[in-house]
């Protein structure tokens, strides 16, 4: 089919946050929005693929500064990590984009001046709880448990001139939309969560432009104000692709919008199914056809996250499992709107069982037994039996579960109607059994029969995996002297060549792992980073000052202390640890303690009480106003019949004098010790 004949498919994914690098759970996204894509091609569609980086913002200027590099210079590198990864797991995307393109940033003060002009923003001023990591504001009661309703962590309190954007103006109008187009946001969990939580009980004017920090585009009227993050980084969908606010856009713009998915997070599903539609409604630009929110890779039992000490890099594991591997987890693990789970040992056991036994064994088999009977030549001698139409009809019907599969999303699903068909080979295998045809001369043409409908249905397999391991998918293909097999032609069973000769020499497409073999390599791989970082920070600290002589003494001569050492502990069990600065606000005597002090930290947005023995060392008053180091996520225990949220943590001499740790600078109140 010609270019210009094909129906135009346009996908995007969420621009990923240039704040670092990203974890598997955030890559998920992109492997997910590739093998739709791929998929989409292989349909005949005409796709185009957009990712790329969120680059503006109060917490990369924050990240910049501590880095001691400009904002530019600082996305500058993540972009490039982030576009790393991408290409390390081989998605196919047409266009990167990244919010800084001058392109990008000329569209989108155009945007906001439209808006301006027609009314739909206006200048007041917003005082609210404010999410600085989701740069969002939120009121009280939008509040889960005191803490932001999106990403958990603290808010704080916040005040500035912004301007707003009437976002009830057009909240009837989305309402429609949404009842008139149940395929817009999905899945359905997540159209009922946003109209039962935030359209029906009414929305609030959106902030969209802050003037406490800098690193954004600026709103050109009024340059002491940054166009805050979301009409910033939404726009990215129609200004990617040549959007033009003054009625110019290019025909790339024409042909691709309105975008046939947007694939996101379920934790950013409310920007996307209510600000971005109502932005474009105020634009008179079409709405995107759908919006689906899909679900989170989690680690353990929990979110990933820096400071759980949980994170798993894409390129980490591709490091022992290969690329392919691991596109085959993170899309076969993932429910359709529940999370996935991932972790070393599940990765070692697909491994093992789907890749290296159903897959990589077939393959393997197959093309060796061709070898060994017909010194790899395949041909069909029409010598077939019932079992043999029940593996057709099988490989047939699984082509077409596997295509519905696809049409609702369920790429996971998808996947395991493509396995069955691997499956149903080796069930094939067992039933026909090749080594005692291959006893009797007799059965030669059954034999040679049997190995052919072996390829012709691995042919078919791996034509379809190509969506979803398309490395993995080729070299099958490759091995078996054929190429991918049109979407189009895998209604019929037989059209490999009679005749064709295999690889004589099959590749092992995936070895078996030892799981305590693995686990071994990723703690000594932990210990290593462990270590380090803590030579980073020793070399740093050697650098301020006078170091340790030869023998171990202290080259200024002061006292050291030995201690009995403690068993040694995994990096996992140190990662278990949250440490984090605490600001003593309040300080008491604990009555009938002659140890114990009670006091009142602040940590972040939070105060806890927490009780220490160290009354014979400080004084209440001496303790009010000074920084302390917390481990924040110790068990509650009552000591004195009084509560204590946490410890703080002390210096211990050979006389048993305590002193406290307390950060060398002056650190924010909840910053995180790591």
């Amino acid at each position: 089919m010609c270019q210009d004949c094909k129906k135009p498919y346009y996908i995007t994914t969420a621009i990923a946050y240039a704040s670092g690098k990203p974890h598997i759970g955030n890559t998920y996204e992109i492997v997910l929005a590739d093998s739709i894509a791929r998929y989409k091609r292989e349909q005949g569609y005409d796709v185009f693929f957009q990712t790329g980086t969120d680059e503006h913002g109060q917490k990369i200027e924050e990240k910049a500064q501590a880095a001691g590099v400009t904002p530019k210079e600082f996305v500058d590198k993540a972009a490039a990590e982030i576009r790393r990864i991408w290409d390390l797991m081989n998605t196919s995307y047409d266009k990167f984009i990244r919010t800084t393109d001058a392109d990008h940033e000329a569209q989108v003060q155009k945007i906001f001046k439209k808006l301006y002009d027609q009314g739909d923003i206006y200048k007041g001023y917003y005082e609210g709880l404010y999410c600085t990591p989701c740069e969002s504001f939120f009121t009280e009661s939008q509040l889960v448990d005191g803490k932001c309703p999106d990403c958990g962590r603290e808010v704080k309190p916040a005040k500035e001139e912004a301007y707003f954007f009437r976002m009830s103006k057009y909240a009837p109008r989305l309402i429609e939309h949404i009842n008139q187009h149940p395929e817009f946001i999905q899945p359905v969990s997540r159209k009922n969560e946003m109209m039962n939580n935030f359209l029906l009980p009414g929305l609030q004017d959106l902030c969209v432009s802050r003037t406490t920090f800098s690193w954004g585009i600026p709103v050109d009227f009024d340059p002491k104000h940054v166009t805050y993050v979301w009409l910033d980084a939404l726009t990215n969908y129609i200004t990617g692709i040549g959007y033009d606010c003054d009625g110019s856009s290019t025909d790339q713009f024409k042909k691709y919008w309105p975008a046939d998915l947007h694939l996101i997070g379920k934790d950013i599903i409310r920007f996307h199914t209510i600000y971005w539609p109502i932005f474009l409604m105020a634009l008179d630009v079409p709405l995107p056809k759908q919006v689906f929110g899909h679900p989170w890779l989690l680690q353990g039992d929990g979110k990933m996250s820096k400071s759980k000490g949980n994170v798993l890099y894409a390129d980490t594991l591709v490091d022992f499992f290969g690329v392919d591997a691991v596109r085959y987890f993170v899309l076969h693990e993932m429910p359709f709107d529940n999370d996935g789970v991932i972790s070393w040992e599940l990765m070692v056991e697909r491994m093992n069982s789907d890749l290296a036994n159903i897959l990589g064994n077939l393959v393997n088999r197959t093309i060796s037994m061709s070898n060994k009977y017909f010194d790899g030549v395949i041909a069909d001698k029409g010598a077939a039996g019932e079992v043999d139409e029940d593996l057709k009809k099988v490989v047939l019907e699984e082509v077409k579960k596997a295509d519905a599969k696809m049409e609702q999303l369920r790429v996971a699903d998808a996947m395991t109607e493509i396995f069955n068909i691997f499956r149903r080979c080796n069930k094939y295998i067992d039933e026909t059994t090749p080594w005692t045809l291959a006893k009797d001369e007799a059965q030669k043409d059954r034999l040679s029969t049997v190995l052919y409908n072996l390829t012709e249905s691995i042919t078919i397999g791996a034509s379809l995996l190509y969506s979803f391991m398309p490395e993995t998918a080729g070299k099958i293909l490759a091995q078996l002297n054929t190429v991918k097999r049109e979407l189009s032609q895998m209604d019929a069973f037989g059209l490999y060549p009679s005749g064709n000769k295999v690889t004589d020499k099959p590749e092992i497409l995936f070895a078996r792992m030892d799981v305590k073999e693995v686990l071994e390599k990723v703690e000594a791989m932990h210990a290593a980073q462990a270590a380090d970082d803590a030579g980073a920070k020793g070399a740093d600290a050697g650098t301020e000052g006078a170091g340790a002589g030869a023998d171990g003494s202290s080259a200024a001569g002061e006292d050291v202390i030995d201690i009995e050492a403690k068993p040694e502990i995994t990096y996992d069990d140190f990662a278990k640890l949250q440490f984090q600065v605490g600001e003593i606000i309040q300080c008491e005597a604990v009555p009938k303690s002659k140890k114990l002090l009670c006091s009142q930290v602040r940590i972040g947005s939070q105060t806890r009480q927490i009780l220490s023995g160290i009354k014979a060392f400080y004084s209440p008053e001496e303790m009010v106003g000074k920084k302390v180091m917390v481990v924040t996520n110790l068990k509650p225990a009552k000591l004195a019949g009084m509560l204590s949220e946490g410890m703080i943590l002390c210096a211990e001499d050979a006389e048993g004098n305590l002193a406290l740790m307390k950060p060398e600078k002056d650190m924010p109140a909840g910053a995180e010790i790591c």
